[in-house]
This record gives structure tokens, sequence and C-alpha cells, in this order.
């Protein structure tokens, strides 16, 4: 049987909203639609009551002991901005370097590069091919002026998962402020300021089965307390940090979204990665030249990434595109042509690293849908490698590297 197309596979970019975080939200939409900060009437009550709801479920999930750490922002991208800027002004006079890794994703990177242009120094760390970042890497490229380290949880792209909690007692040792973006992590795996040492945390709604435009960042007050400095000016709102009015329908939905998927976790990642590893073996068991990207044990459980020699991974999607939702990158890149960056700090060619597709499942994700996009996805690469001369000399033996081509 047949699964209702097309099938969404792109998991990292999005998620779908859980109908129980939407029921949660609509009555803020309408009969409690009061301002949170109008303390002088029952409609600003119960928006502040709401608000404070959320905040106390997001916490929860994240494992911070004080609910008021959580600061609302609009998303992932603003939270990794204020957190990396806002530490960069506070702690200027103290230092100006920053150590952060090869792959993270695009906001955190693109934020280090303005950092750069503004006085700062900036490490980037490499990863082993596996996408793992050594603790010792990270140790070597400290300085006496060194002031933040951040480094992503759970890659984007293959899955990874970084050694968050070695890195943090290496800052904490280090009296050096800790960021991780976690916006991939948080809803699917463990995640726990206090017990992995992390300072400052940036996570959002929308890869949680919550809605999008809303984020957070988590912002230690103490052991040690930690402080940065605003980007939007205006009303003080979020203890200061984030002038604006919260959208308390949205804070509502991802509240009850991080309350969902604490305590759908533990079975919801169990069943995933059983899909996962699904998906994996019936791809590379009927095809050759393929290769899994990332860690092969330390990754999200609903990631797969995999290199496929001799086929472009853009035909590859177009030859799926009305069947199954997939991705060669991040969402933050698929406007570009190049490789995967991520990919390519593995130590990838260009060429494999221009066959990556990467496969994201989710919370509704069926037996039956990874069944078909598996069998399709070897359908399409096989016919794609029929068609490619380069796939026929190179099973004829033809060293494709040694060649010399000549244009005429």
């Amino acid at each position: 049987m047949t699964p209702k197309l097309p099938i969404f596979m792109d998991s990292q970019s999005t998620t779908p909203v859980d109908p129980r975080v939407l029921e949660a939200m609509l009555p803020y939409f309408t009969e409690k639609f009061g301002h949170p900060a109008s303390r002088n009437h029952p409609f600003g009550w119960e928006a502040e009551s709401g608000l404070d709801s959320a905040r106390e479920q997001v916490a929860r999930l994240i494992g911070a002991r004080d609910p008021k750490e959580v600061v609302f922002t609009s998303g992932g991208t603003e939270s990794i901005n204020l957190a990396l800027k806002g530490a960069a002004e506070m702690y200027r006079e103290k230092g100006n370097h920053i150590v952060t890794t090869l792959i993270e994703q695009r906001a955190g990177l693109d934020v280090c590069k303005r950092l750069e242009r503004q006085g700062f120094e900036v490490t980037y760390v490499k990863v082993g091919t596996d996408g793992l970042v050594d603790v010792e890497a990270v140790r070597s490229a400290l300085t006496p002026k060194t002031i933040l380290i951040s480094v992503m949880f759970a890659n984007n792209e293959i899955g990874t998962i970084q050694p968050i909690a070695e890195i943090g007692r290496l800052a904490k040792d280090r009296g050096i402020v800790f960021h991780t973006d976690a916006t991939q992590a948080v809803g699917k795996i463990p995640v726990d300021v206090e017990a992995m040492g992390i300072d400052l945390l940036s996570c959002t709604s929308h890869l949680i089965y919550g809605p999008k435009g809303i984020g957070a960042l988590y912002v230690r007050r103490k052991n040690p307390r930690v402080r940065i400095s605003p980007m939007i000016d205006g009303g003080g709102h979020e203890r200061g940090m984030r002038s604006g009015t919260v959208p308390v329908p949205l804070a509502v939905g991802f509240g009850r979204a991080a309350e969902l998927c604490r305590e759908l976790m533990p079975e919801e990642s169990r069943r995933l990665a059983a899909l996962r590893d699904r998906l994996q073996d019936q791809i590379l068991s009927k095809v050759d030249e393929a290769y899994l990207n990332g860690h092969p044990e330390k990754r999200l459980p609903h990631n797969l990434n995999i290199s496929f020699a001799y086929v472009e991974g853009e035909s590859m999607l177009m030859g799926l595109n009305k069947e199954a939702a997939l991705s060669s990158g991040s969402a933050c890149t698929s406007a570009t042509l190049e490789p995967s960056y991520v990919i390519s700090a593995l130590g990838v060619d260009a060429e494999l690293a221009h066959s990556s597709i990467r496969f994201g499942l989710h919370r509704f994700t069926t037996e039956e849908e990874v069944d078909f996009v598996g069998r399709r996805t070897v359908e399409v690469i096989q016919r794609l490698r029929e068609m490619s001369p380069l796939y026929e000399m190179a099973k004829e033996g033809v060293n494709l590297k040694s060649m010399h081509w000549k244009a005429e």
C-alpha cells in the first residue's frame, strides 16, 4: 500500500505542529488575548500566567533550575545572535577571543564573521571524519583572552552529537562562558544545562512540533551568573535582555511542545532510531559506494545523511521531490550550489559532498513511509547511475582520479 504522498522527511528544517500544541494555543488567540505586561486587569493576568507556564515547561525540558533563565526570542537564529553578540559585547573588557567549530550552522558562523569584522578573534576548531570535535582541540585553541566557547550540541546535517558535558567542564575550569546551539538537540535527546555546564543555550519551537516564530535563549543566573548585552532595546521585556511583546499564543505552543517532548522522548527516540536504522539498511544493502556521513552511533535518532558516489544530490532530489521532501543540506544554505560545508569539513571531496542527501524522520513518520522512501531512493539512484558514464567507467576499474580530461 502506497502511503499518502508527498512524504515529509526534512524534519531538520522544521516539523509539523502537533495537534495537541495547536489545541493549547487556540484560546490565546481568542478569549485570552491580553498583553502579558498589562498587570492591572484580568486579561493581562491570564496572558502572563500562560507565559509563566510556558517558561516553566521549556525550563524543565532543558534542566534549568529557574524558569526566569528562559528568555523568549523569535527563534533559533535570534537566540544564537543574542548569545554570541550579547556575550561578546558584555565581556569585551576581559578579552576578544572566541572559540567555535567549522560545522556550526550558518547563524553561528555568520555572527562570528561579523564579530571578526568588529575586532574579535575567532578560532574555528576542525572536526574529525565522523564530525566529532576533539575536546583537546578546543582546549588547545584557548588563550588568556578567550571569553566565549560556542559548540553546536548536535549538527543539523549529519546529526553528530558533540561531547557537550566535557566541553562544559573545560569552560567551567577556565572561567569561560559556554554557549551551545541546541536547536536540533532539544526535545530529541536529553539536554541538561546544569549537569552539562552550559551557560547559554539556544533552542527553537518549530523543530519540536511547535509553532514557528518563537524560540528561547537559556541564560544562566547562578554559578556563575552570566550577563549579556541586549540587541533590541525598548520596554525592558524578558529581564531587559529582549525587548518586545512576547507572542503569548506562540509561547504557550512552545511550552506545550516542550512538555510533550519531555514526556514522549524516551519511547519516541527509540522508535525513530529503529526507523532510521531500517531506512539506512534498506538503502546501504542495495546501493554500492554509498557512505554514511557523521558518527555511526553518536548521532540524533531521527537523522540520516548518506553520500552516493556518481550521483548528483540535486538530481536525486528532483527524481524524488513529488514523492518525498528531502534535503541535500541545511535549509539555511539551500539557495547555494556549493557543496555542503559540513560534509566538506569531514574531509569528503567536493564530488562526494555534492551527492549527500539528508533524511529527517519525525514524530508522525510511519514504517510504511520509511519503506516507500527507501525503495524509491534505491530506484532513483540506480536509474541515475545507469545514465552515468563515470559510474560505468568506475565499475570497469578505471581510476577516475588519475584521468586527465582534455578540453576541445
